[in-house]
């Protein structure tokens, strides 16, 4: 099963290789990682996108913890949560196909972020889905490069009910 970690670290030199061999080291893969200051400019925030049972899982929480500059790690698969990608995809549709890029591409509400005589560099953001459905559409159209981000991802805010 697929499972998006959110890894708060102290923001030091090494963290993200200590992190990242922490995982290699014991053969497991990451699929995505995604890494940034917070507010507090001396934590960081690491996105991680793995994949495992429960037991692999439960493995990595207790590594992790086990790491000096990890201050907290929560599983946002559990969580209600937001999470989206990004792409910037440069796509050289032929005359014919100009227009129906730039349709696809408002369609998905990208924008155009850079533009020559023979294509486009278009950003999109969403989740997995969105990302992979534009890029299946825009293929025909004939993409020369994408660039996409991992996943990045935050637990919802939770409310609670007023009691009468």
């Amino acid at each position: 099963m697929r499972h998006t970690l959110s890894v708060l670290v102290e923001n030091k030199f090494g963290v993200l290789s200590r992190v990242s061999g922490l995982f290699s080291g014991r053969g497991y893969n990451i699929e995505s990682l995604s890494v940034a200051e917070t507010i507090d400019p001396q934590v960081s925030i690491m996105t991680i996108v793995t994949r495992g049972d429960d037991w692999v899982i439960e493995q990595i929480f207790k590594q992790l913890n086990k790491l000096i500059d990890v201050i907290k790690v929560t599983d946002l698969t559990e969580l209600d949560h937001v999470e989206r990608e990004m792409v910037l995809l440069k796509v050289s549709p032929r005359q014919e196909n100009k227009a129906e890029a730039l349709r696809v591409a408002e369609i998905f509400r990208g924008r155009v972020v850079d533009s020559s005589p023979n294509s486009y560099t278009i950003e999109i953001t969403g989740d997995e889905k969105k990302i992979e459905a534009f890029i299946e559409l825009m293929k025909p159209m004939g993409i020369k490069e994408f660039v996409r981000t991992g996943k990045v991802a935050i637990a919802r805010e939770v409310t609670k009910k007023k009691t009468p």
